[in-house]
């Protein structure tokens, strides 16, 4: 049996030794857990993910490997990955690399042979804090000094978001959507394409004058890290626009409307990340088969105050999932309906956004 050659030291004081993988580098970070049983790559290349590390409560990782065609992101950010056990033989025709190698190559650090139920416990019940992830040699009074010492970073939004607009297109396009990137997947990008969108990606910094100068059918405002009342752009942008253009909001884009129309929002205990949040339609009382990741949620007492009507909540916890002002042609919800997790519970939010665009050219 090999000796542990990394571990963890969480800033309650308890420690968990195991095996590295990926990097190699020392980080301070928030710890999270998510539920999903698959999809590892999607994860650590979700840029919702920055400055985080993300323990996976599926025992088993890395047994399909990594494939080119499925990362949300080209620019890993996840802060680091916390596993039971490691599989760096992969089974799967479409691999072409395994996920430490994609972790080292990216300088993202990762553990595993610890109890990842333990840890999950731990969440759940104290919360998520900060964790660092560091060689065996660190003593626990080092590491704790490493974490009281380690600034709590607020520019997450402006390390994933892209520096200059690009465009996707599509064959036989019908409608032009703006899509405000706050670290956006490109599954949302691909989803939006099928069902007929040239999408024009814009920097999150975006002036609501500069969007209205390129015309657009819809305006769409994407997921993304960190602290929503941090994104004082977005959140003016939509102030601006709303009303003038259909607009659609996912996981923090949920977030930034909810706060541009006055709503507040507050941070979870453990927040929500995994494949599996039953959520509520209000409208038509149906249950929808949720993917969601986010730390924060839309406080639903300040939502009466607004022009906005909640529409979607959680089954697990009554948070806001969903809000609409259909006076404006504004909607958004919390979880994430690319992510395809009913595997179609949620698709027909896109076809929503068509018809409203729809129906903005006939009022033209």
């Amino acid at each position: 049996m090999k000796n542990f050659d990394r571990k963890i030291i969480l800033e309650d004081g308890s420690e968990y030794l195991g095996y590295g993988l990926g990097s190699n580098a020392d980080r301070v970070c928030e710890i999270v857990f998510n539920t999903s049983m698959v999809g590892y790559q999607e994860i650590i290349s979700d840029p919702s993910y920055t400055y985080q590390m993300v323990v996976m409560t599926y025992p088993l990782i890395g047994n399909y490997g990594i494939t080119d065609e499925d990362f949300e992101s080209k620019n890993l950010t996840i802060g680091g990955l916390i596993l039971r056990d490691y599989n760096d033989m992969p089974s799967n025709f479409r691999y072409t690399k395994t996920l430490s190698e994609v972790m080292e190559e990216s300088g993202i650090p990762g553990i595993y042979g610890v109890d990842t139920r333990e840890i999950t416990r731990s969440i759940r019940d104290i919360g998520s804090r900060r964790v660092l992830i560091c060689g065996v040699d660190t003593t626990r009074e080092e590491g704790l000094e490493i974490i009281r010492s380690t600034p709590v970073p607020r520019d997450a939004v402006s390390k994933v978001s892209c520096t200059k607009r690009w465009y996707s297109r599509t064959s036989n396009p019908k409608y032009n959507v703006v899509a405000i990137d706050c670290g956006i997947k490109l599954n949302i990008i691909r989803s939006l394409n099928k069902i007929g969108c040239n999408v024009t990606v814009v920097p999150y910094n975006t002036t609501a004058r500069e969007i209205e100068f390129m015309k657009p059918d819809g305006i769409f405002l994407s997921n993304g890290p960190g602290d929503p009342e941090d994104v004082t752009p977005v959140i003016e942008t939509v102030r601006e626009l709303s009303g003038k253009y259909p607009i659609f909001g996912i996981c923090l884009g949920h977030q930034i409307i909810s706060l541009a129309y006055g709503a507040r929002t507050y941070k979870l205990k453990f927040g929500h990340r995994g494949g599996n949040h039953p959520v509520k339609n209000l409208e038509n009382n149906k249950i929808e088969i949720t993917s969601q990741n986010h730390s924060y949620a839309v406080d639903a007492d300040s939502v009466k105050g607004t022009d906005l009507e909640i529409t979607h909540i959680n089954l697990l916890d009554n948070t806001v999932e969903g809000v609409e002002c259909k006076r404006d042609r504004v909607f958004s919800v919390q979880y994430h309906p690319e992510s395809a997790p009913g595997p179609q519970d949620s698709g027909y939010l896109f076809n929503k956004f068509i018809s409203i665009m729809e129906g903005g050219r006939e009022n033209a």
